[in-house]
């Protein structure tokens, strides 16, 4: 079974999603970053996580 052992270790990796309905008309694979899988579902959880990695370093 895979699991995060803190909150932290979900941020990052998000998800990408297939766009089928809005694009079964074109000849190409359109994917998505599915943010909202971060834990503050926003894409502004990664730049928070470095900053306070690097205040801690």
């Amino acid at each position: 079974m895979k699991y995060a052992k803190n909150i932290l270790e979900t941020i990052g990796n998000t998800p990408l999603v297939q766009i089928n309905k809005l694009t079964a008309e074109l000849p190409c694979l359109v994917l998505a970053k599915y943010e909202t899988f971060n834990p503050g579902n926003s894409v502004k959880d990664r730049m928070a996580l470095t900053m306070i990695e690097d205040a801690e370093a």
